[in-house]
């Protein structure tokens, strides 16, 4: 039997508009590569599902899309944020907003989220394929299905492509979507990562392995001219290979281009306390400590694993007595807790990316559908199209907002 609509990809646009396009009375077919759909959804949000952002107006939204933003204007009209959270909800899944506005399942659960996408295809009708597809079939400028690995040919009046990006590929992001798509003529821009972490050649990241830091204000500074191109308030991570964490993936995606000394990360550790009111702690804790070396005063003001790092940045001698420090390397130890400085020299492989920036340009598809230009019947919802947010939850709203669109279109 053919199908109305056949849907490339199980992950939170393709569901959507798989959804969608069976309440408008389509018989759909979902084919997923994987068995589970919303492999990527189970890892978003560090296991919990930022499932969106509480933002109540679209130009809200547009300024948190660094990447085409006015080409969603349509999409983000047609299913905003409190769409989101009302189908989530009227699915069972309570839902908490948090600080930033960013909105979870309050049970913290991304499986939760899955599981009431899972139980809206079973409500809608939504017939699924457990195959891979290999191709788009179009004839005379007109879709009429797809070919697939297992079953062959599949016939169908309009196809929806929302296979994802390039990141984290052990989910499905694969990036077949922009194969298929250069296949039947669309350009697809350059796939770079975008929120994703950072590296560095500076020793210091490797020393501190493994610690978080909590509500530290970071700022990301061109070194030629002293611009802040980012600046953030947050947690982040040190790693192996650099930095990582919610500001620093934010970050990233303000850097389209990063190259070896061209930027810093600057790092606020007290940004709580003013200069006065950090000055008059760092007083108190010597005063506490003034008998002993300057190595074994800081305990209470950094963690530990920070405390050698912290000690070669300041350039005061760690076996100093505290009593003995002058007041010009009080404010080189103050100038380094208002200023912990990392030299940034690039950004991980795409395939580490929570998002990838790039993919079918946006001019060859209908703003208005999500329709292809160049193939009728062709239709894409998702990451797979060159649009792409900073964190927060706004990535998962572009992919329900785009898949929203294409199943009321098709």
């Amino acid at each position: 039997m053919t199908n109305d609509v056949v849907v490339i990809g199980g992950g939170a646009a393709g569901v959507m508009a798989a959804c969608t396009a069976a309440e408008q009375g389509h018989r759909v077919l979902l084919i997923e590569k994987n068995e589970r759909i919303g492999r990527k959804v189970m890892i978003t949000g560090k296991g919990r599902c930022n499932v969106t952002n509480a933002t109540y107006t679209v130009e809200e939204l547009l300024e948190n899309i660094p990447v085409n933003p006015r080409f969603l204007y349509s999409a983000f009209h047609c299913f905003m944020p409190v769409d989101t959270m009302e189908l989530f909800e009227g699915l069972g899944v309570p839902l908490k907003v948090e600080r930033g506005n960013r909105v979870f399942p309050v049970s913290d659960k991304a499986v939760d989220i899955v599981d009431a996408l899972d139980k809206w295809l079973k409500q809608t009708g939504v017939h699924r394929l457990h195959d891979t597809v290999k191709h788009i079939l179009v004839e005379d400028g007109v879709v009429t299905g797809v070919e697939t690995e297992q079953h062959g040919r599949i016939d169908a009046f309009a196809v929806i492509l929302a296979t994802g990006g390039l990141s984290y590929p052990r989910t499905g992001s694969t990036g077949d979507g922009y194969r298929m798509a250069k296949e039947v003529g669309h350009t697809v821009t350059e796939i770079v990562p975008s929120l994703v972490p950072m590296t560095s050649d500076d020793p210091s990241c490797a020393d501190m392995q493994g610690l978080s830091l909590r509500n530290v204000s970071v700022s990301v500074v061109d070194v030629k001219t002293g611009k802040t191109v980012y600046s953030d308030f947050g947690e982040m991570l040190f790693t192996h290979f650099g930095v990582s964490g919610p500001v620093i993936l934010s970050a990233s995606s303000h850097l389209h281009e990063l190259q070896k000394g061209e930027y810093e990360l600057r790092i606020d550790l007290k940004p709580a306390l003013s200069d006065e009111q950090l000055e008059s702690r760092l007083l108190r804790d010597f005063e506490a400590n003034s008998n002993k070396d300057f190595r074994n005063s800081l305990g209470d003001l950094l963690p530990k694993s920070m405390i050698p790092v912290f000690l070669r940045k300041t350039g005061v001698n760690p076996y100093k007595k505290v009593n003995q420090i002058t007041r010009e390397e009080r404010r080189e130890i103050l100038h380094t807790l208002r200023e912990f400085t990392i030299p940034l020299s690039g950004f991980r492989p795409v395939e580490e990316a929570i998002v990838t920036s790039g993919g079918v340009q946006v001019k060859e598809v209908d703003p208005k559908t999500m329709e292809s230009k160049l193939v009728e019947g062709l239709y894409f919802a998702g990451e797979i199209l060159d649009v792409d947010a900073y964190t927060g939850g706004f990535n998962l709203q572009i992919a329900f907002s785009t898949g929203r669109l294409a199943g009321l279109s098709v």
